[in-house]
């Protein structure tokens, strides 16, 4: 295998380790939610829909963040600090309006909390879990 199929190689392997830990990180976050809120429930009898519930919320959140952060820069800078919640609230709006991702949210305050306890639950993850995968990979290369 020549270096330059190599380097490709290891660049794609290491977009699908950060895809995975997003996506788990999102489903931490939506579980978290489910355990300590009232009126946020996720539909545990119908797994399917809480996989869709986590794909969407995780592609449309990483779609938003760069877009809410250019709008937010441009007409609120103040607001820059909140981009992450405000990309979570619009995530959780549209997972929920989708009629089979298996997610709901009934109560107002589930609404205010949801978007705090999803965001901080997922920067966590998004922040503790690489060094776990990257510890692994190196360790695998040394063996190798």
């Amino acid at each position: 295998m020549t270096a330059a199929r190599r380097a490709t190689l290891g660049t794609v392997i290491t977009f699908f380790i950060r895809a995975l830990i997003f996506l788990v990180s999102a489903a931490l976050g939506l579980i978290a939610a489910d355990l300590l809120l009232e009126g946020f429930t996720i539909d545990w009898s119908d797994w399917w829909g809480f996989v869709l519930a986590i794909v969407i919320f995780a592609v449309i959140q990483s779609i938003l963040s760069p877009w809410v952060f250019k709008i937010t820069r441009r007409h609120a800078p103040a607001m820059l600090g909140g981009i992450g919640i405000i990309a979570t609230f619009v995530a959780l709006i549209i997972v929920v309006l989708v009629p089979r991702a298996g997610l709901t949210i009934t109560e107002p305050i589930a609404w205010i909390l949801a978007p705090v306890i999803v965001w901080l639950v997922t920067a966590l993850a998004t922040w503790l879990l690489p060094p776990l995968f990257i510890k692994k990979q190196v360790s695998e290369r040394r063996a190798a």
